[in-house]
Parts: structure tokens; sequence; C-alpha cells
């Protein structure tokens, strides 16, 4: 008697963000020069045919890896800034964005992910450039376009969003960052960090916009 469902057997192999996900551990485990098509294709239960047909290289399918990677961090920090932007105190709105950037890119895979595109940058310069402005830069300029916000609304007074957006990530994320991609053994001082970082750019500019009142 024949089944009116599907053929059971195999699990139909891994395509679109799952396959991406997957040549991602492979090159985080592996490095570019140690990856092959042959594991991300063994690993993503395709054939490599398949693989191919959809990243018809190994440069290509780590750049679509670099690129969907970037995107997703950006992604992530969205739901922060739309709370930062429609706070009320703005320093426990700016301390909220900033520990959820420091929750994000301290993380284990954020800082693998980000030495293996430093490694390759030489040698791969195009997925250096996505990860720079597909994640860094955009999310600057999505935190400077909140600023701007507040400055609207006569929290804060920013005559320069932009300068001030790069100024206030660095404040954030730089000391701890550095520490973290340099020093396996660097002790997790990232909350004292964020309070530091929040309360010298508040002193910056709100001074400046009691001198302007």
């Amino acid at each position: 008697m024949s089944s009116s469902g599907g053929r059971r057997g195999r699990p139909p192999g891994k395509s679109g963000e799952e396959l991406l996900a997957v040549a991602r551990e492979v090159f985080l485990e592996r490095g570019f020069a140690g990856s092959t098509m042959d594991e991300v294709a063994s690993r993503a239960g395709i054939s490599k045919t398949s693989l191919y047909r959809e990243h018809p290289s190994k440069t290509g399918l780590f750049a679509a890896v670099v690129e969907h990677w970037a995107t997703a961090g950006r992604h992530a920090m969205r739901p922060a800034l739309a709370r930062l932007e429609a706070a009320e105190d703005v320093r426990e709105g700016l301390l909220d964005w900033a520990r959820t950037l420091l929750a994000g890119i301290l993380s284990p895979t954020v800082v693998e992910m980000r030495r293996l595109v430093t490694a390759e940058a030489a040698r791969l310069p195009d997925a250096g450039s996505t990860y720079l402005h597909k994640s860094w830069i955009r999310n600057i300029g999505d935190l400077a376009t909140t600023l701007r916000t507040l400055d609207t609304r006569g929290l804060l007074h920013v005559p320069d969003p932009e300068a001030a957006a790069e100024q206030l990530t660095w404040l954030v994320v730089g000391a701890p960052l550095n520490a973290r991609m340099l020093d396996a053994t660097a002790t997790d001082t990232a909350t004292d960090a964020a309070d530091a970082a929040i309360d010298l750019f508040l002193a910056g500019y709100l001074q400046v916009q009691q001198q302007t009142n």
C-alpha cells in the first residue's frame, strides 16, 4: 500500500542562511586556508555541485559569510537603539545601549569572527571592507541617527552626530575590545567600562547643552 506522505530518508541538506552558518563554523575552526568546499558540503549535507551552484567559489562563500554576519550584527543592535531613541532618562538609555553593544561585540563567537576577518584582510580585502562598512561604520551611522533624535528632543546637544557616535562607540568598546582581541586572560571589566564611558560622554555633551541654554 502506498503512503500519501513523503518518502522517509536522509533529512534535506542545508541552504541559504543555514548553509552560511555551517560554512562559518568551518572557517572559524580551520581558518580560510584550511577550509575546503568538500568539508562545508559534507557538514551541510549537500553535494559539492549544490554548494557550488549557490556559492561558486570558496572566496565567494567566505564573502557571503562575512556579509551575512555583519548584517546580523547590525540588526541585533536595532532594539537597543530604539529604546535609546525613546528613553526619558538619557543616561539609562545610553547605558542600556552600551551594555548591549559590549555583550555582542565581546561575545566569544564575535571575537573569533573578528579575528578571522582581520587575519584574512590582506589576502581578502573585500571581506575586510565588507565587515568594516556593513557592521562597524553602519552601526555608527545608526547611532548617529539616534543621537540626532535625542538632540531634537532636547536631551542632548550634539552639533555633529556622526563624530559624536564614533567617539561614543570607541569610548565604550575601545579598551575592552582591544583586551579581548589580544589577551585571552583579560578580566571582564565591560560593565565598569560602560559606566565610565557614558559618564564621560555625557559630561562633555551635557556641559555643551548647559552652556547654550
